[in-house]
């Protein structure tokens, strides 16, 4: 197995760990994105770069934009005095910061040195077939996802509101 394969699994999984045992929301958001660049990593040594660009687009891009505007709208944690000050001290940044210099020297390597997985086997799909397949028989189910997500941002919407004593 791949050497580059393992260390990307093991830095996707210690960042999914630590943005599940964090407290403060937005340091778990941080891991979080950590995570995903890691799998997105994982899908470009497999041999799947189309993949890979896809999960840094809609999900470390997208899907944690909507992450982090829920947080916002929602308000959780210090007053915003008290949590600015702590965005300064070094201790909140350097968990996510060695994990992503970590992961960046690991991509830059790979890159590098053509360490992608040997005997991956499969067509190459480009976004035109993507697109075809999402928006042809599987139109229901993109289309009940983004109802979802709808769903989670109106109720985000309303528990902020509730919280910040505007009912």
């Amino acid at each position: 197995m791949n050497i580059m394969l393992e260390l990307y699994g093991l830095i996707a999984i210690g960042a999914t760990a630590l943005a599940i045992t964090r407290t403060i929301p937005v340091h778990g958001l941080l891991y979080l994105v950590v995570s995903l660049l890691a799998l997105a990593c994982m899908f470009e040594q497999l041999g799947a770069p189309f993949a890979a660009m896809l999960e840094i687009i809609v999900y470390a891009g997208a899907i944690m934009v909507l992450f982090v505007f829920v947080v916002m709208m929602i308000n959780l944690g210090q007053p915003d005095q008290l949590r600015e000050k702590g965005w300064f001290a070094g201790g909140a940044w350097i968990g996510p910061s060695v994990i992503s210099i970590l992961l960046m020297g690991l991509l830059v390597y790979g890159l590098n040195h053509n360490t992608m997985a040997v005997g991956t086997v499969g067509a190459v799909i480009g976004p035109k077939a993507v697109g075809l397949t999402l928006y042809g028989p599987y139109i229901l189910t993109v289309e009940l996802s983004s109802f979802l997500l709808l769903a989670g941002l109106v109720s985000a919407y309303h528990i902020g509101r509730r919280i910040g004593g505007n009912s």
